[in-house]
């Protein structure tokens, strides 16, 4: 019996060491507060000397940290931060040192562990202090619902049990509030579950939620991203009192909808209803902007947001750096972008995306350099953005300075950026570093085999692209348009008859993708280029779409390869008509008729072209000589300045060739 009583006292200080080791409990609420914010060796996670909650939460001395109220505000205003800011380690220590005082069965408090929890994605600890929780409120379950989604993953499986939670709170009968209605309506957005949103309305008519604002308002969101622009109008019609929110989240709807006419009619109601707009108002109207058509509107958007001084907030400029850049107007995306008083990573993103698609590679690493001079630290999407300006330019040597800069600051793990590399190693022509590039990628998507898949199409590599097209579908990818677009150019570029039209049918027949003009177009030059000319014509004329110019200019370069004068004439006529304006349509046929000897036909095409206001663009050929890309035309002396050096030496080296030759 003594040995046993022995053995129990050497366990109990076992345990009670082990304890220590993991947790240390101070013994006054004072003590509590300072090794809150202090480091500790006992302390499981171990902090840096000066807690990060000591720069937002201040510390009370200790004559008022024995007052228990100070205590609980305390505690409310750190666990608040640590839920804001994600702290868990301070979250968790927290969470012990209430349970020590005894300050584990306020339900404000617990509630607001339980936000700790979730913010930082912890779903197991919070699903058992739910459960623990001794009188659960409609605060416990709004935090629980709007937390678990916000852990959620690509499948929506924590949608569904966000909705389990929320019938777990209609059987034991908490009544639910607006904040409640409010998150579900923003996971039935966030995963575009329109049936479940519709249930969700009624249920609110009959408990007389309707009428809130709060919820009016995240029902118009939900009604705008699912689509339903008419059962958005029908809520934003019902309401009389609408404030500024409700007009923003209207013209957010038609935004998102890409109805430009019905956003700015919304605008300017809700200027005649005398309510002003704000920074939300003109980002959402300028977004829509960014096409020629209706680029008119954004310029008075630009000039309205200047009377009412919003063009300095970054939200506003960006979408103004963004509309000017997809306008190809990129000297005032410039502009813009260098007025704009405060600079964000978003705005530098937005001018370097702009420049990038306006084919500037320079200007781009040139802005990339600046940002860094500046001191604002590059995300993904500038890395990304910049490999996509270095794949339009064709530039190895940026290509391979962003690629350096990605590996630096560990951007290289992100797919996007990823899939930029690739599309821009292949751009170059270095299609083994491509493949390097893919092979790091340790869970590639659809995109990443897509972007493989088009490189080795790019560069003629028409095995590679079908072998890597079937290894995509044995690793079980649901390939996308994009991907068979893909392996339909490589075929077509290889004249891989057979196997581009076992593509087509596995596309439409077995994965049930309906074909765009794209595809028809990879068809067309597939059969065209064979030899296949009227089977080639035949297909072009029961496509269920007006085929698109690219597709009849495939099928008139077949023609012209195979001698065809008489369907290359019928299709030209088609094309002439979509597009009367583009002088090379009429070049292309011109020749056509000239190696026939036809001098009528090329007469009277030629007359056709009379005072057309475009030309013909010339092909051009590109060389990157320190860090710089030019640019040379065929026959054109004067456009660099060492113009005439080169020829010069041009002459040389021809005069050396002829030598050799004799």
């Amino acid at each position: 019996m003594l040995i046993l009583l022995m053995l129990l006292a050497t366990y109990l200080m076992l345990c009670k060491f082990h304890l220590k080791k993991q947790l240390y409990f101070p013994p006054t609420l004072y003590s509590f507060g300072y090794q809150c914010f202090t480091h500790s060796s006992h302390q499981p996670y171990p902090r840096i000397p000066h807690s990060r909650l000591r720069a937002y939460v201040p510390v009370p001395d200790e004559t008022h940290f024995r007052d228990p109220d100070t205590v609980h505000l305390f505690c409310s205003k750190a666990l608040k931060v640590s839920a804001k800011r994600a702290f868990l380690p301070e979250g968790k220590q927290l969470h012990a040192h209430l349970i020590k005082i005894g300050f584990c069965h306020v339900l404000s408090l617990q509630n607001q562990i339980l936000s700790v929890y979730l913010k930082c994605k912890e779903t197991g600890d919070a699903k058992k202090l739910f459960e623990k929780l001794p009188g659960r409120n409609v605060v416990s379950w709004n935090i629980v619902i709007r937390g678990i989604v916000g852990c959620g993953d690509e499948n929506g499986t924590n949608s569904q049990l966000g909705f389990y939670y929320f019938r777990r709170m209609l059987l034991e009968k908490v009544v639910p509030d607006d904040t409640t209605f409010n998150a579900l309506f923003c996971v039935c957005a966030m995963f575009h579950d329109i049936n479940m949103g519709v249930q969700l309305h009624c249920l609110t008519v009959k408990l007389g939620f309707d009428l809130d604002c709060f919820v009016r308002n995240a029902l118009i969101g939900l009604y705008g991203k699912c689509g339903s622009v008419e059962e958005a109008k029908r809520v934003f019609n019902d309401v009389l009192c609408k404030d500024l929110v409700l007009w923003n989240v209207m013209i957010s709807c038609y935004a998102l909808n890409c109805l430009p006419e019905d956003a700015f009619r919304t605008f300017n109601s809700m200027r005649f209803d005398g309510v002003n707009g704000d920074e939300f108002t003109f980002s959402s109207l300028l977004s829509i902007c960014d096409t020629l058509e209706y680029y008119d509107f954004g310029k008075q958007a630009h000039s309205l947001a200047l009377r009412q001084s919003l063009d300095s907030h970054v939200s506003v400029a960006s979408a103004l750096i963004n509309m000017y850049a997809k306008n190809e107007n990129i000297v005032d995306a410039h502009n813009v972008f260098r007025k704009t008083a405060i600079q964000n990573v978003v705005a530098w993103n937005t001018i370097i995306v702009g420049c990038g698609n306006h084919g500037d590679g320079n200007d781009v690493m040139k802005l990339l350099r600046e940002m860094l001079r500046e001191g604002f630290f590059p995300d993904e999407v500038t890395i990304s953005s910049t490999l996509s300006s270095c794949a339009h330019a064709c530039a190895i040597t940026e290509t391979l300075q962003a690629h350096a800069l990605a590996v630096k600051l560990s951007f290289q793990e992100f797919l996007s950026v990823s899939n930029s590399l690739i599309t821009a190693y292949s751009k170059c022509g270095s299609i083994a570093s491509a493949l390097i590039c893919f092979k790091l990628i340790s869970e590639p998507d659809v995109i990443t085999w897509t972007s493989l898949i088009n490189a080795y199409a790019f560069n003629g590599l028409a095995k590679e692209a079908i072998e890597m097209f079937e290894k995509m579908l044995s690793s079980g990818k649901m390939p996308d348009r994009i991907s068979f677009l893909g392996v339909l150019s490589a075929c077509a570029h290889s004249g891989l008859v057979t196997m581009g039209l076992h593509y087509f049918k596995l596309m439409t027949i077995f994965y049930r993708i309906v074909p765009d003009s794209e595809h028809y177009t990879c068809l067309v030059d597939l059969l065209g280029r064979y030899g296949l000319i009227d089977e080639a014509f035949e297909f072009l004329s029961s496509m269920p779409m007006e085929a698109e110019p690219n597709t009849l200019g495939a099928f008139i370069g077949s023609c012209k390869l195979h001698a065809n004068i008489g369907l290359a004439k019928c299709a030209a006529e088609k094309l002439f008509i979509k597009e009367p304006e583009k002088i090379v349509n009429y070049a292309v046929m011109s020749n056509i008729y000239a190696s026939h000897k036809n001098w009528y036909d090329v007469e009277r095409v030629r007359k056709m072209i009379g005072d057309k206001r475009d030309a013909k663009v010339p092909g051009f050929s590109w060389i990157e000589i320190a860090n710089e890309v030019y640019s040379y035309v065929s026959g054109d002396k004067n456009s660099h300045p060492k113009a005439l050096e080169m020829y010069a030496t041009l002459k040389m080296l021809l005069r050396s060739m002829k030598e050799e030759m004799l």
